[in-house]
């Protein structure tokens, strides 16, 4: 189904497709995903990921930091007619002290040449400092506390912005982690904006058109 995006919310797109296809590839494995799996979505923006948690049978929270997402999602919800536990808030602290079988995140990691995240506008949600681990970080740190023993996290960021540090940090937390897929995409509007800069930081060559987006599982021990 095609979900509605209101004014100032991220529209699904590549990225948003990577993650739904190894969200269903959670429930064909050997040990897939009990039936009514507690699901979090964190930076849910439509909804779209969220909502093809909830057509899978399970419990979805879809978490947003911005009112207009938070509201989008409610909308996308109400139209698809799947029951879906909307939280706005900043990342995982409106669901803190609750745990979950499966954690999602398509979270904001395009490096950008101001140091902050945006406070405001449809650019916080892909704009995320200028190595792009701003919310990376913050993920990969908290994400983990709130897996269920077997839990999983799925994540997907650029290959800008380190996965392999991403790797690191959840290993760290105690995940077995590892990419489960590197995908390419022509660059959007966005990166060929700034190119030049990406260029200036070493991280694109002059003929670089393409992104490699990737796909990281961890797996909480236990």
């Amino acid at each position: 189904m095609t979900t509605v995006t209101l004014p100032g919310v991220y529209t699904p797109q590549d990225d948003t497709d990577l993650l739904v296809q190894y969200l269903r590839h959670e429930y064909l494995r050997p040990d897939p995903l009990p039936s009514g799996a507690e699901v979090l979505d964190v930076g849910t923006g439509t909804g779209a990921v969220a909502l093809a948690a909830a057509r899978l049978g399970a419990r979805v929270t879809a978490v947003d930091i911005s009112w207009r997402a938070a509201l989008n999602a409610k909308v996308n919800a109400v139209l698809a007619r799947l029951p879906l536990h909307v939280r706005r808030g900043d990342l995982l602290a409106p669901v803190s002290g609750r745990s979950f079988d499966l954690i999602l995140s398509n979270p904001p990691y395009v490096p950008a040449p101001a140091a902050a995240c945006p406070r405001r506008g449809v650019a916080r949600a892909w704009d995320a400092g200028d190595d792009g681990r701003l919310v990376l970080n913050r993920i990969c740190q908290d994400a983990p506390v709130l897996l269920r023993p077997g839990g999983v996290l799925l994540l997907v960021q650029s290959a800008l912005s380190g996965p392999e540090e991403s790797l690191r940090r959840l290993r760290a937390m105690g995940l077995r982690a590892g990419i489960l897929e590197r995908h390419h995409i022509s660059f959007g509007p966005v990166l060929r904006s700034r190119k030049g800069w990406l260029r200036g930081c070493g991280l694109v060559e002059d003929d670089d058109e393409k992104e490699e987006l990737v796909i990281i599982r961890g797996v909480r021990l236990g």
